[in-house]
């Protein structure tokens, strides 16, 4: 007999077939000469309905919700059925029986996202991690055709990538080192090796925002490569962001159709993107919040302004230097504007920041020196303007920030598994 996943009954390729699947209990409804079970795995929910008659009733009026178990049966289409198709259970053989399972629908959110290790297990989260990971596939798909090359940097770093506010430091073993921001001064080696070089990896910031849109551990996806310009860094990003919305748009429509959320805006989604300046932001801005003025930092609301007004990803560069770090290029004839960019999409704002690096040795200690940094710190980044710099841009974007604009998600905690903010670390 045949162990099949639901998914596979659920396409009509088991018909009518005697077959056996393994899962848990999802839900139970039992009455006096029948029992309705609906049993999940990863692939899917099947409605299986179990007899009186049966040998392995007194099994089956056992079973709790979430116990994991075996059934034996024969796969029948009927359009009552939740996905239109149920099994005739013959056999019901107990794995693993349940305790009271504590998550309920009467539980407030807070309580379920203390229960996190068991949420997990829910259909929402089950569709969220699957679409995660195709966005994972789909970005690296994108990086691959586009020749560029993989590599792993490393989360322990020893001195600052952003502002030294945000690092969470560390005993190792005598020394003190940090949690990496990003990986982004990493990449910068290996472009004078491998040139194109990505990496997917997670990013630490002690971040004290409670907004929807922070985590203090995410993942990154970020891109570094030389003999490139700005043009080149948004072209790079806007293709990327398109393919891997037709792929979700393509791959991911069940998922979607169940979690109730706007497929058709990936779908949508067309190059080139809009591009604005900072400068042009700010007059945006102050026809609703006159007192703003250049050189302000965009905050969380700016950004929600300026992305509902788009509709749709677009950009914003050419920010004021003294807002951006260390190694951001600046404009020769303006100094006082780096070559910077960000990617914003509705609700959620920036979900992508990159630029020019500053390649000239002398400029970059300076800017240094300028943010209170000890050039001393970053030799090592800086000999790689001594021996062969070259013009080079890079980007980070923020993979749970992309999935909850992708998924019209309430919360960032809902795009990882595992999220970590300034309350959550358990478990």
């Amino acid at each position: 007999m045949a162990l099949v996943k639901i998914n596979e009954i659920l396409n009509g390729s088991c018909k009518d077939q005697k077959l056996s699947v393994r899962g848990w209990v999802y839900r139970k409804r039992e009455g006096k000469e029948l029992i309705f079970l609906l049993i999940r795995d990863s692939t899917g929910v099947i409605q299986c309905t179990i007899k009186k008659t049966i040998t392995s009733w007194s099994e089956a009026q056992k079973l709790t919700i979430e116990s994991s178990v075996l059934l034996e049966g024969i796969a029948k289409e009927d359009k009552r059925a939740p996905g239109g198709f149920e099994i005739g259970a013959d056999t019901v053989s107990i794995v693993g029986l349940a305790e009271t399972f504590p998550i309920s629908k009467d539980k407030s959110e807070e309580f379920i996202r203390d229960m996190r290790h068991l949420w997990l297990r829910s259909r929402k989260m089950n569709l969220v991690m699957k679409v995660r990971a195709q966005v994972l596939e789909a970005a690296r798909e994108y990086f691959k055709s586009q020749e560029y090359t993989e590599v792993s940097p490393p989360m322990f770093i020893s001195a600052a990538v952003e502002g030294g506010s945000t690092l969470f430091g560390l005993k190792y073993f005598d020394q003190e080192l940090y949690l990496t921001q990003s990986s982004q001064l990493y990449l910068e080696i290996l472009i004078y090796s491998l040139e194109n070089v990505y990496c997917i990896a997670p990013s630490f910031r002690a971040e004290k925002s409670r907004t929807i849109r922070h985590l203090t551990e995410y993942w990154h996806m970020e891109g570094e490569w030389p003999f490139a310009d700005m043009n080149d860094l948004m072209a790079f990003e806007e293709g990327l962001m398109t393919y891997v919305c037709h792929a979700i748009g393509e791959k991911c429509q069940k998922e979607f159709k169940e979690l109730g959320a706007d497929i058709e805006k990936l779908k949508a989604v067309q190059t080139p993107f809009p591009r604005i300046t900072y400068k042009e932001a700010i007059e945006r801005l102050k026809t609703k919040n006159p007192a703003l003025e250049w050189g302000a930092d965009l905050g969380y609301e700016d950004e929600k302004v300026l992305a509902e007004d788009f509709g749709k990803p677009f950009f914003v560069y050419d920010y004021p230097t003294e807002i951006k770090a260390f190694y951001c290029k600046t404009y020769s004839d303006h100094p006082e504007v780096a070559m910077s960019v960000d990617m914003m999409v509705p609700r959620i704002g920036e979900i992508s920041t990159g630029g020019a690096r500053e390649e000239n040795k002398d400029i970059l200690t300076q800017r240094m020196k300028a943010q209170g940094l000890k050039p001393e710190d970053y030799e090592w980044y800086i000999d790689l303007r001594r021996y062969g710099s070259v013009p080079h841009v890079g980007f980070g974007m923020g993979l749970e920030r992309l999935l909850v604009w992708m998924l019209d998600l309430d919360n960032i905690i809902d795009a990882i598994p595992f999220p970590r903010t300034t309350r959550r670390f358990y478990p």
